[in-house]
């Protein structure tokens, strides 16, 4: 599917992804989500922030369907929804970070 052949509430699904992506706390959260899963703890130390925030946080990107979780045990692991999430993320990260070409 072409993005141009999306239906409104499809638009608006992006839109509100794109918005939960926006948040830098968040963005970082799935950003160490892509490749391996990570636990509440984990995330929370690797950024110093409260596990209670980046439970809220967690919640909303799974509401989303920008991150799924694993159960192991006693502890619930974050990764990546999809290859799409990643895709959408590396890309982005590969954008930001090319130089831009020199003006002639």
């Amino acid at each position: 599917m072409q993005a141009s052949e999306l239906t409104d509430d499809q638009v608006a699904e992006l839109a509100e992804m794109f918005r939960l992506m926006g948040d830098p706390t968040r963005l970082k959260i799935i950003a160490a989500c892509l490749h391996a899963p990570m636990c509440v703890s984990d995330i929370a130390a690797k950024y110093g922030l409260s596990q209670t925030l980046v439970s809220h946080h967690l919640r909303l990107l799974r509401a989303a369907r920008v991150l799924r979780a694993d159960r192991r045990g006693k502890q619930i692991f974050y990764v990546a929804a999809d290859e799409h999430v990643k895709r959408v993320i590396n890309d982005m990260a590969e954008h930001v970070c090319e130089r831009p070409p020199s003006e002639l």
